[in-house]
């Protein structure tokens, strides 16, 4: 809705942004936008993700907290382009949102490597990732007895990519801090995560 040209009504995405200006390169208008940093939390599946956002969600309503699965579970995720489409409509979304005054934070635990190369990441101050992670005995404990888990190669694809979280500081040309959730409960980590937010406004 944002980016719909108010004069001549072009609704292509093919818009550019000069600080918190969006031109259209149809007829030349150029209009007003709050632009809002995007904040993304992710890392391996069982390591926390959901609960510490629900959790969020009861700190605060300064940010609106949605989870990345919403899109995945309405849209194709076969393909490479798939993907890249559920990130533009994530991103979309959260530009809409932003015009509230609120930034938006997603739960999301793939396609980081992606945040930077979609049209709509233009519509952000910035993209701030956090990945939360842990040891992998507390992680197997989580995905087992937490979410009954039994698929021993879900747990070692979860585990491999954990460690990547932990080795590296960077998908792709994203890159990412990482919290370690190993002694917080949810509501701490949850704290933490705010604190997280809250350091870049």
């Amino acid at each position: 809705m944002v980016t719909i040209c108010p004069h001549c009504r072009n609704t292509q995405w093919n818009k550019e942004v000069s600080d918190h200006y969006i031109i259209c390169p149809e007829c030349g208008s150029k209009w007003g936008f709050i632009k809002k940093p995007l904040y993304v939390i992710t890392g391996c599946s069982g390591v926390g993700k959901t609960t510490a956002a629900k959790e969020l969600q009861k700190l605060t309503t300064d940010y609106v907290v949605l989870d990345a699965d919403l899109f995945y579970n309405i849209m194709p995720h076969e393909t490479e382009a798939d993907h890249f489409d559920q990130i533009e409509q994530i991103f979309c979304l959260s530009n809409n949102i932003s015009q509230s005054g609120r930034a938006v934070a997603w739960t999301m635990a793939g396609n980081i490597d992606k945040l930077d190369q979609v049209y709509h990441a233009r519509f952000f101050s910035e993209i701030r990732v956090l990945a939360l992670t842990s040891g992998e005995e507390t992680l197997r404990k989580r995905m087992t007895d937490g979410r009954g888990i039994a698929d021993e190669g879900w747990i070692s694809s979860s585990v491999d990519y954990n460690e990547f979280f932990k080795t590296h500081e960077k998908i792709g040309e994203v890159p990412f801090s990482t919290m370690n959730v190993d002694d917080r409960t949810p509501e701490e980590t949850a704290k933490c995560i705010l604190e997280w937010m809250e350091m870049g406004t």
